[in-house]
């Protein structure tokens, strides 16, 4: 029988690279120009210092955890994640940039245990390693047969939309671009005659009307259109009203779920003329453990966000999120209090956007409207 919704998997940030790739069974380079690090071996270190050793080498799955059965529990039809990470092993590092993300091809095998259907690739790091990195990631994924949107050879591939087929003739569309706000350098854009990311120079809507032009192209009746966008600045949960207005503007041309991430931590969920909007999901798989100073967001708690949506009308049906923490760059469920401290604070900042976030008795988040 035909399923009445589509159920997605969304995250925020999977960076694979730098520390984690060291912890793979094939690391690469680990060489960085960071102004303080130049070895990626120091983030492993820092890792140990906060949690204990990390065996070595790890098998794919490990920086997964306990996020595989999470997301086999809840079956969705479409996996969409975020991969900030350059599968590359150039060493062309782009320049006027601090920071640069590299996992070896070699270890594309961490990507597959779950089992994206999707890619976004329109962020600030898919080009850390030039046009060669990009072209490299590109093949990489590829061989592991992931679909990707958001970068490309040219324009129009980086432009064009992951189709995920689900339940006979229906599809989720993912189309992923990425703005100036989050770090993405212009000069990063795709062209008719350039490989690049799909590039939004500003919040606009003009902007708005030429990606609901593209979802309008595309879409048919039963399609779910997911706006994968990466926007807005690392910390804080402000969101602008430049920000709330283009988002409002997607739904209301068509789009589905807006998929927001480039935070390193949850940002408030809104539900606009019943279709759900996460305005970023914050980081998910990094190397990041050991890092000081923003300890108030709590960096260390991850979600996995499920999104339930009638295909035919996009509207939400249900939204639930399973609380994880990273230790020993590895995903774990989060404590009864840590899932506490992230209900409490979801829904502090969600309020005013008319959700509210309930803690369930499985240890579960459940989105609740107002």
């Amino acid at each position: 029988m035909r399923s009445e919704t589509v159920t997605l998997f969304l995250c925020g940030d999977v960076m694979l690279g730098r520390g984690v790739d060291m912890i793979l069974p094939h690391p690469g380079d680990p060489t960085l120009q960071e102004p303080y690090i130049r070895d990626a071996e120091a983030y492993v270190a820092l890792a140990e210092a906060v949690n204990g050793p990390i065996p070595r080498p790890v098998d794919f799955s490990w920086p997964w955890g306990d996020a595989l059965p999470a997301l086999d529990d809840a079956a969705p039809d479409a996996r969409v994640v975020n991969l900030e990470t350059s599968i590359t092993r150039s060493g062309e590092f782009a320049w006027g940039k601090s920071v640069h993300y590299r996992m070896s091809p070699a270890n594309i095998a961490c990507l597959t245990p779950a089992r994206p259907d999707a890619c976004a690739l329109a962020n600030n790091h898919v080009l850390d390693f030039g046009h060669q990195g990009l072209e490299e990631t590109l093949d990489a994924l590829a061989s592991a047969g992931v679909r990707v949107a958001g970068a490309g050879r040219d324009g129009s591939q980086a432009r064009r939309p992951a189709i995920v087929p689900v339940d006979g003739d229906r599809r989720v569309l993912v189309f992923s671009f990425g703005m100036a706000s989050s770090g993405i350098p212009d000069v990063w854009a795709a062209a008719e005659d350039r490989a690049g990311v799909d590039f939004v120079p500003e919040v606009s809507d003009a902007a708005a009307a030429e990606v609901v032009e593209r979802v309008r192209q595309v879409k048919r009746p039963g399609d779910v259109a997911v706006a994968s966008i990466h926007w807005g600045s690392n910390w804080g949960y402000a969101v602008s009203r430049d920000q709330i207005h283009f988002a409002h503007a997607l739904i209301d041309g068509g789009v589905d779920v807006v998929h927001g991430h480039s935070s390193h931590h949850p940002r408030p969920i809104e539900v606009y003329r019943e279709k759900l909007v996460l305005y970023g999901c914050g980081d998910f798989i990094d190397d990041y453990e050991g890092i000081t100073g923003y300890q108030e967001y709590r960096d260390d708690l991850r979600l996995l966000y499920f999104v339930s949506v009638e295909p035919d009308t996009g509207r939400l049906v249900r939204a639930w999120m399973a609380p994880m923490q990273a230790r020993q760059m590895r995903l774990r469920r989060a404590s009864s209090k840590d899932a506490e401290w992230l209900r409490a604070t979801l829904d502090r900042v969600s309020r005013g956007f008319g959700a509210r976030i309930a803690l369930e008795p499985d240890g579960t988040l459940t989105l609740r409207r107002t």
